[in-house]
């Protein structure tokens, strides 16, 4: 049984899709939750835009000083638009790094001293599957995720035992961004939504979209004291779609 009584977590963008269920999952299993997102609102939420990061380091510091330190950290984010990366500017690419990288950055080290202080730490990235095979039509994305591997790997060596770090890889999962990028496809194809998502699964062993809950509840599990040997990696949640690179 997973045990969060005790931890608090931060979790961006956790009002929709994955980050939602991550946060439903980190609750039901004891944990103390803020969320941090353009939408949040009411109790136990900061709203930041994370590509402002003077902002987000005043709120946040804000919040330890008035409620103490964090636990928990769950880096995630809304990925870059869709499109060829030849077609990409290099200002999409500078927008989706401050985003993505930069604002993780910046979270953990606002809340690293806590952890530390607290001898317990985990931090969990939500990126992509693109990080282990790129996906066709998010070229920024599969860039920007890929960096987002790297520096994760790179703190991982840096970290002081008692704090782990690593990453979920989602799948295809029913969420309203899936939703949205099946439309975009059907439009640049030709094709229907369904043939879209019939080519998708076609390439999933299991046969379906993963549903939300399921990324939230590894999540938790990474969270927890049982994960306390894991490590720096990047742990696929697909269906076996992804190669075992």
């Amino acid at each position: 049984m997973i045990n969060l009584k005790g931890k608090r977590a931060l979790v961006c963008g956790g009002t929709s899709g994955i980050g939602k269920s991550t946060v439903d999952s980190l609750v039901e299993n004891g944990a103390e939750v803020v969320v941090l997102s353009r939408s949040a609102s009411g109790d136990n939420t900061i709203s930041c835009d994370l590509e402002d990061l003077d902002t987000l380091r005043e709120l946040v510091t804000k919040e330890i000083e008035e409620n103490g330190n964090f636990h928990i950290l769950v880096n995630n984010s809304g990925g870059p638009p869709s499109g060829p990366i030849i077609e990409a500017q290099s200002n999409d690419f500078e927008k989706a790094f401050l985003r993505h990288v930069l604002a993780s950055h910046t979270l953990v080290q606002l809340l690293l001293e806590g952890m530390k202080s607290s001898n317990y730490g985990r931090i969990i990235n939500i990126i992509s599957t693109s990080v282990k095979e790129p996906i066709p039509g998010l070229g920024v994305s599969n860039t920007i995720r890929g960096a987002m591997a790297s520096w994760s790997k790179t703190l991982s060596k840096e970290l002081p035992p008692q704090i782990t770090i690593n990453n979920v890889l989602p799948g295809f999962t029913d969420t309203e961004r899936l939703t949205e990028l099946k439309k975009t496809l059907s439009k640049q194809k030709g094709i229907s939504q369904e043939e879209v998502e019939n080519a998708w699964l076609s390439t999933v062993p299991e046969g379906r979209l993963a549903d939300p809950s399921e990324l939230g509840q590894v999540v938790a599990f990474l969270c927890s004291s049982a994960a306390s040997f894991i490590r720096g990696t990047s742990i696929p949640v697909d269906g076996g779609r992804t190669g075992s690179i």
